[in-house]
């Protein structure tokens, strides 16, 4: 559920750390994007990229170096007690009192969040209803990253900030949130998702961003973002057969191709084509192309090949800027 209302507008947003006398470090250098209301926006990016310096800025942990940014019509910053109420935030580390049950972490919580759900009731949205009276000190790693979603969702927030929610959870405890995170954003919930789970952006992301050394390399729709990388067909070519016997691979629409022994490997931006090409020449020569795979790229190879287009970029970027 999405609308041309926007919740999250972040305009040129800059953050440096440090100073001139000491030397600082700009961690976000010029990030801009918005995010409607109940669309889910997932921030990729490798380590280092700006992620949580970005997120932190647009919770209102730290007034940003330069730029603007919007939540829910505000300045989450300047006018936190007007945008704090509406927004739940997942950190990537609760930091809870180890001695406190999970259900006295709830209630020690829910005294500080404006029309908090009821205890039982967060803790049975995230599977931890038989956990009340564990120490949290007992929890699993799993389990303390389920505790810390709960308290996020405790004020029934419009917008939720999720940090890295999945690390540490199994197979099964990481689908069971996808799931949850699902039914809030049919509910209205804007989510606003870092993850380093290429797999968790692409089952749950409307739209993404994925920022290197501080700056926004792609964004758009997941589909939009995966067409705009290149698509792989390999096969093991035929006995008493060379690839000079195959139809001319440009004729096909294949971009580049390698050979290893036998295996051959194609790279294409026109799937349908090259793919419908290559079986008809195999019938018509009646063959067969065993070990044959095709495939579209998945957005773990779209995000590698636009982080390294990135980083190959940066030193050119800086002559440009030096000159």
């Amino acid at each position: 559920m999405t609308t041309n209302e926007r919740v999250i507008d972040v305009t040129d947003l800059r953050r440096v750390y440090g100073d001139e006398k000491r030397g600082s470090f700009e961690a976000v250098r010029g990030v801009s994007f918005s995010v409607g209301r109940g669309e889910l926006f997932a921030l990729l990016g490798t380590n280092g990229a700006g992620k949580t310096s970005t997120v932190e800025l647009i919770e209102g942990l730290a007034a940003p170096s330069g730029g603007q940014v919007q939540v829910l019509g505000h300045d989450p910053y300047r006018a936190r007690t007007q945008v704090r109420p509406r927004i739940g935030v997942m950190l990537q580390e609760g930091g809870f009192p180890s001695e406190l049950t999970v259900a006295e972490t709830v209630r020690m919580w829910a005294g500080c969040t404006s029309g908090a759900r009821p205890v039982v009731e967060a803790l049975e949205a995230v599977g931890l209803g038989g956990r009340h009276t564990v120490r949290v000190k007992q929890l699993s790693g799993g389990e303390k990253r389920r505790l810390d979603l709960a308290l996020a969702l405790l004020g029934r927030p419009e917008v939720l900030f999720l940090d890295e929610p999945t690390t540490g959870l199994d197979a099964e405890g990481r689908r069971d949130t996808w799931e949850l995170v699902r039914r809030l954003r049919a509910e209205g919930t804007t989510v606003l998702l870092t993850t380093h789970y290429l797999e968790e952006a692409e089952e749950l992301a409307d739209r993404l961003a994925i920022l290197h050394e501080g700056r926004i390399a792609a964004e758009g729709r997941v589909d939009e973002v995966v067409a705009a990388q290149p698509s792989h067909i390999s096969f093991e070519l035929p006995d008493g057969y060379f690839v000079g016997d195959l139809p001319p691979l440009a004729s096909l629409g294949v971009d580049t191709h390698q050979v290893e022994g036998r295996l051959v490997r194609l790279r294409t931006d026109e799937l349908q084509r090259a793919a419908t090409g290559l079986l008809v020449w195999a019938r018509d020569a009646g063959v067969e192309l065993r070990r044959l795979d095709v495939r579209g790229a998945s957005l773990e190879e779209a995000f590698l090949r636009i982080a390294q287009d990135a980083k190959s970029a940066g030193p050119q970027r800086a002559k440009e800027m030096a000159a």
